[in-house]
């Protein structure tokens, strides 16, 4: 290994080719990140140079390069390990200088920059042999086409005009210029040539052909921007892939090449972390491999390890990643189509995704398996019924989060210790023993005994609010039970949950404050039993309009008759609807939900009150430390008749109406109504438009205090 400091010509003036290898991410820098920064720095060297004052060089980084064998009488070839990012981009740059003082008419300048970016044609043998940096394959074309372009580029002309290479081109064109034109154009671009040929300095790490350019990756991949674990990844499976060029590349767009499309590149998050889908697949992948729960920094040290304990060729390895990761492809993108049939997978997929629940996709890529025996039809849909039961019914009960990776994994470890063949049974018997407040398995009485009275509407995110009440609908279509051949599911996420009895009931609903069980009317509104779902929004007059009436909303909800909870709420209401029917109908539902999401026969779960529940008291000062709310931000009242009403966050909590300061939401709200029973959460709302209030921000707060925990745990067990 050779270390030297050179500038930019001394590392592309000799007839050469960088190359980077084909499984190497594609070029990802952009203005803001690093374009920007490094005409900057090297516009702040050429003004030095421009007024004669002493110039210090400037570091531009490092760059790993490794020899590569070739026949004598060809290019010299050196892969680039590590530094691909900023070498195109100085090749980009260097391009466009040579095109800005050519435009300029300085022919001997641009001479002296186009032999830094292109191979004397004697040299040449093929088109690939043009360049002195040849990009990975994903990006040759918008490279190829950018680079050759006539003088000066017409970038409205480009295939690949929204490209980054195409747009690193056109922004370092269009800064050099307008530098150019500021001053003496001459005698600037002769200080802008100088600066490169001088000033600016890179840290060539140069590896012999028999050296481990791994190590040095690993060590160096840090830095600009960070690689994801699929990176990581690709690039240890290619190093070691014992094959030709030609095979590799081969071998490349046949199981790798599909994980950098915008399918796999898609942000997803994983509580409140945003992975690349292809990196959270490898992760979730590897734990159904290892049965081993993987931290996110630990996934690519733990693939090596797994590999290398696993003594799985590389080339043996790719097709079983492939294979899987078709089946996660295909039942997340059959889980995302709104309407028609779905299947068991693909409806499970669906709703735990609502319940941001990506914790349970390890356990089904290890259920679906393609290398493992097949799991019969109805043990697979005991085991997805199951898990998706105890997933929604401790999200009713509002249980802790915390523990999930690790029983999930334990849970894998049971089953794979059993046979395939009841692996439903399996995972079936382990959630029915567990006693844990953080695993067990809710029974009916406890969830009867929570939604009877809990405001749903408050406490549940309007996705997963909205998939509960599909599920119902669904239910009484006759999903669940048989597989209807007259009837369609409800189409998914595209119905609006709808009040029966409106938040502002005041005007138009007869009724006391308190019905006669004590229940304050202002919770019972929020209860399951008033929910409904439609097929459009009501305007905001006759949602919060009278029951009766030609314009009442018994009349309007007659509309939406196909979805059966409308029907019913008007079948019921026929004459009023009240305090008494909504208490009647969240019973029934309640009756639908333990049938959609049963436990065993005989299962009661643990004593009511065991359970470890989200009840951490949340103050408005912690959503704002927590970022969630912004010193001077605006909220607004719900009530329509006071909707033109806001009030102010302070940094440490208060909430000003005007000069007057509250120190809770609840007396802002009273002080705003009159109300004295007026719920400050529920009153105040962040949005208005989607009618998100600070209950909900508060919900998000404590799902990550129990994501935030668990991560805690993991840090103080590592």
């Amino acid at each position: 290994m050779l270390t030297q400091v050179k500038t930019p010509q001394e590392i592309f003036f000799n007839p050469q080719r960088l190359l980077v290898p084909l499984f190497q991410r594609p070029y990802v820098w952009s203005q803001e990140g690093q374009w920007a920064p490094l005409w900057d720095d090297i516009r702040r060297v050429a003004g030095r140079v421009e007024r004669h004052e002493q110039a210090t060089p400037h570091f531009l980084g490092a760059v790993v390069l490794q020899q590569q064998q070739t026949e004598i009488g060809t290019l010299g070839v050196r892969t680039i390990i590590d530094g691909q990012q900023r070498l195109t981009t100085l090749q980009l740059f260097l391009d466009a200088v040579h095109d800005r003082v050519q435009t300029a008419g300085f022919e001997n300048l641009a001479k002296q920059v186009l032999g830094l970016v292109q191979n004397p044609v004697y040299f040449t043998n093929t088109k690939e042999d043009e360049f002195k940096v040849w990009p990975t394959n994903r990006d040759r074309a918008a490279f190829n086409e950018v680079m050759s372009a006539p003088t000066p580029v017409d970038y409205t002309a480009l295939k690949a005009a929204s490209s980054r290479m195409a747009l690193a081109h056109k922004f370092f064109s269009g800064e050099i210029g307008a530098w150019l034109e500021e001053g003496d154009s001459e005698t600037r671009a002769t200080a802008l040539v100088q600066t490169i040929s001088n000033y600016l300095q890179i840290v060539v790490i140069d590896l012999q052909v028999d050296e481990d350019a791994q190590e040095i990756f690993e060590t160096l991949n840090a830095r600009g921007t960070p690689l994801t674990a699929a990176d990581l990844i690709k690039n240890f499976v290619f190093q070691r892939l014992e094959a030709s060029p030609a095979e590799s590349e081969k071998a490349y767009r046949k199981y790798w090449e599909e994980f950098e499309t915008p399918f796999w590149e898609k942000e997803v998050s994983a509580g409140r972390i945003l992975y690349s889908r292809s990196s959270l697949f490898l992760t979730q992948w590897l734990v159904s491999k290892t049965l081993k729960d993987v931290p996110a920094r630990e996934v690519f040290s733990q693939f090596k390890h797994h590999v290398t304990d696993a003594s799985t060729p590389v080339d043996a390895l790719l097709p079983k990643v492939r294979e899987s990761a078709g089946i996660y492809r295909d039942f997340t993108e059959g889980a995302a189509v709104a309407d028609g049939p779905l299947n068991r997978v693909n409806m499970f997929v669906y709703r735990t995704a609502t319940l941001d629940s990506e914790v349970v996709k390890p356990l089904l890529l290890w259920l679906l398996d393609p290398e493992l025996a097949k799991i019969p039809g109805p043990q697979l849909n005991l085991a997805l019924v199951s898990l998706e039961s105890w997933l929604v019914r401790r999200a009713f009960v509002r249980g802790s989060t915390k523990a999930y990776n690790r029983f999930i994994v334990d849970m894998m470890k049971i089953a794979s210790a059993a046979p395939r063949e009841t692996a439903g049974t399996t995972i079936r018997d382990t959630l029915a023993r567990q006693d844990s407040p953080n695993t067990y398995w809710p029974g009916d009485a406890e969830i009867r005994r929570e939604l009877k009275t809990l405001p749903i509407y408050r406490r549940f995110a309007r996705g997963r609010l909205r998939m509960v009440l599909e599920a119902i609908e669904d239910h009484r279509r006759g999903f669940d039970q048989r597989s209807p051949l007259d009837v369609q599911r409800v189409v998914r996420g595209a119905c609006t949950i709808e009040h029966v009895m409106p938040q502002e009931w005041r005007a138009f609903w007869p009724g006391a404050e308190i019905d006669e069980q004590g229940v304050l009317r202002d919770d019972t509104i929020q209860t399951l039993g008033n929910l409904t779902l439609i097929t459009q929004a009501l305007n905001s007059k006759v949602s919060n309009g009278a029951w009766e009436g030609e314009k009442g909303k018994k009349k309007s909800f007659s509309k939406f008759t196909t979805l059966l909870l409308t029907r019913q709420v008007c079948e019921e209401g026929e004459k009023d609807w009240d305090d008494e029917r909504i208490h009647a109908r969240t019973v029934s539902m309640i009756d639908d939900i333990l049938q959609i999401w049963p436990v065993p026969v005989g299962h009661f779960g643990v004593i009511a009150g065991t359970s470890e529940l989200a009840t951490y008291r949340v103050t408005v000062s912690e959503l704002v430390r927590a970022g969630l709310l912004s010193p001077g931000q605006d909220l607004f009242a719900r009530v329509v008749a006071k909707r033109g009403e806001r009030c102010q966050i302070s940094e440490d909590g208060g909430i000003f109406l005007g000069e007057e300061r509250f120190e809770t939401l609840s007396a802002a709200a009273r002080a705003v109504t009159g109300n004295q029973s007026e719920g400050g959460w529920w009153f105040w709302l962040v949005d208005m438009e989607s009618d998100r209030c600070l209950s909900d921000v508060r919900q998000d707060y404590l799902e990550s205090l129990n994501a935030d925990a668990a991560v805690q745990e993991e840090l103080q067990e590592s």
